[in-house]
């Protein structure tokens, strides 16, 4: 990538009054998660059968010690990268306004970005089925499949199950900022789940710029991106941290 496309995308994200960024499964791979589709992807080893609705209920059990080697015993071993770490400190500098993810996997908040707004829910409580009292997933983890203590109702991860809606809150959150949003930046998305591939659309509708940050072009890269900066997102992030620390001194 010529080093002009860097210096035009450090002096956007410098004069930007309400950037933001929109992040995907590309940004922890480097962590060690593994994207759901594609090459290397969750879904070649395993069915996703198990995060059916249906089929949670019908067979908790099977669901549930799927989930929990995935999105607890795996996942949870994950620590946050150099991306993670540069996208929390531009926004305590102010220079990022919110993070929209489509992770499950807690890591920006584990490297200190405050405004994240989670997509597709989180990992980090268990909602009862019946009652809706909400427990920390950490206490609930022993026994397959976790029951609620107050009811004895199932407890289910707060992030989205296939036929599930997004959460209203993350949903109506995501949109109010890509509509504030004069810069957006894509890092690690591929574009092809509904309905968060929409929320750039909107941020480009209302006349933002566009920054990508990805290994390969994405469905957004040759409609809405102006700046693609192909590479690992560590390594983009960590040289625009160099630039704009150029900058700011």
């Amino acid at each position: 990538m010529k080093e002009n496309a860097y210096d035009l995308a450090t002096k956007w994200i410098l004069e930007s009054k309400h950037a933001i960024i929109f992040s995907g499964a590309g940004v922890s791979v480097e962590s060690g998660i593994p994207p759901f589709r594609g090459e290397n992807g969750l879904w070649n080893k395993y069915n996703p059968i198990f995060l059916d609705t249906n089929y949670f209920k019908t067979y908790p059990k099977k669901s549930w010690t799927l989930i929990k080697e995935i999105f607890y015993d795996f996942f949870g071993q994950a620590k946050p990268n150099d991306a993670h770490y540069v996208i929390a400190e531009l926004e305590e500098k102010g220079l990022i306004k919110a993070i929209i993810t489509q992770n499950i996997d807690d890591l920006h908040q584990k490297a200190g970005s405050k405004n994240v707004i989670e997509f597709h829910g989180t990992s980090r409580t268990l909602t009862c089925m019946n009652c809706n009292n909400k427990i920390n997933s950490d206490k609930f983890l022993f026994d397959l499949p976790p029951y609620c203590p107050k009811c004895g109702g199932l407890l289910k991860p707060d992030f989205v199950f296939f036929g599930e809606q997004i959460p209203q809150k993350a949903h109506e959150d995501s949109i109010k900022n890509a509509l504030l949003a004069d810069l957006f930046i894509l890092v690690g998305t591929t574009g092809e789940i509904m309905p968060a591939s929409s929320i750039p659309y909107i941020a480009k509708d209302k006349g933002a710029n566009f920054i990508e940050i990805n290994i390969k072009p994405s469905k957004y890269t040759h409609s809405i991106v102006d700046i693609f900066l192909k590479g690992k997102a560590t390594e983009v992030f960590l040289r625009l941290k160099q630039l704009l620390t150029q900058k700011l001194h």
